[in-house]
């Protein structure tokens, strides 16, 4: 994962998503990659990972490592905003107060939160960040939401371009109609199908990067666990079913071999059956497995350590 442009970490909360995400970002620029870490979870861990507060501005974390911390709610907000300032292009006065309470609904609606998020992962991919070209991050690491809110981002691109899709032609029949009304043959201009043409481009552009295994890599992380096995065995169902290929598992707090005692031993014979399972259900997914620490991951010594399991 260190070559590939964009890598996607998500995962059950609790798992340890974010300190992998931090750990395989700062072995990255470590590896001479000049690297974005992007945080879209609510949590905002990732601040707490490197010990300094983040933003919505990339800060430098480490040496060619920069991060942003996503404020999920704030990017709603701009989200709705941006609605409203199309909305104003394109549709006569008299409407534009109730459209406005339209999407102020709409904004509040199931859905909203995951348009926004996924609004702003476009504009990082093909407006800011420029992942592996000439002049752009080599690499951009995005630390998700838990699994739920994931899974509903990356298939986002494949939903909304046929909503879009359905838009479009819509637009063109009722402009297709138009000319005929007036008699001159000519389609008149419409902004609103030049914006929902545009909008569809930018979605076909990130899903394209989605699908390239060689541009994107989605890896989860899990702990050898019952709960966390079988919500990462559903999503990776999931996302295979939209061509998102889950190349890479992280198991995470596996119990070292130096942890003794007899409660240990009990531990240790549960894990056997879940690290079993694992390797029985992901066997055609390359499988990283990270020791449980004696303490927490709280420095850049710390996360090196843990980036060093991610690369053997």
């Amino acid at each position: 994962m260190l070559a590939t442009p964009i890598v996607f970490f998500s995962g059950k909360g609790g798992v340890g998503k974010t300190t992998t995400a931090a750990a395989h970002a700062l072995a990255a620029a470590e590896a001479g990659r000049r690297v974005l870490l992007v945080s879209t979870d609510p949590a905002h861990n990732l601040g707490d990972a490197f010990g300094r507060p983040l933003g919505d501005a990339p800060t430098r974390v480490a040496a060619g490592l920069d991060a942003v911390e996503i404020d999920p709610d704030a990017e709603c907000a701009r989200y709705i905003e941006r609605v409203k300032d199309n909305v104003r292009a394109t549709v006569r006065s008299t409407l534009i107060e109730e459209a406005e309470r339209q999407i102020d609904m709409a904004g509040r609606a199931p859905g909203a939160y995951e348009a926004a998020l996924f609004d702003r992962m476009v504009a990082i991919l093909l407006d800011d960040a420029h992942p592996g070209e000439a002049g752009g991050y080599d690499q951009v690491v995005f630390d998700t939401a838990p699994t739920g809110h994931t899974v509903r981002l990356l298939t986002l691109p494949e939903l909304m371009g046929a909503w879009v899709d359905g838009l479009l032609r819509q637009r063109n029949e009722h402009n297709r109609e138009r000319s005929q009304w007036l008699g001159d043959g000519e389609v008149p201009e419409d902004p609103l199908y030049e914006l929902l043409s545009e909008r569809r481009r930018r979605i076909a552009s990130v899903r394209d990067l989605l699908l390239d295994t060689g541009t994107t890599a989605f890896a989860f992380v899990l702990t050898p666990e019952h709960l966390p096995i079988e919500e990462t065995r559903r999503a990776v169902a999931e996302l295979d079913e939209h061509r998102l290929r889950v190349g890479a598992l992280v198991v995470n707090k596996v119990l070292p071999e130096e942890a003794d005692g007899a409660f240990m031993a009990k531990r240790r014979a549960a894990e056997a059956q879940h690290l079993a399972a694992i390797e029985q259900y992901f066997a055609d997914r390359a499988r990283y497995y990270v020791p449980l620490r004696a303490a927490d991951v709280q420095s850049l010594e710390a996360l090196q350590a843990v980036g060093r399991h991610l690369q053997d």
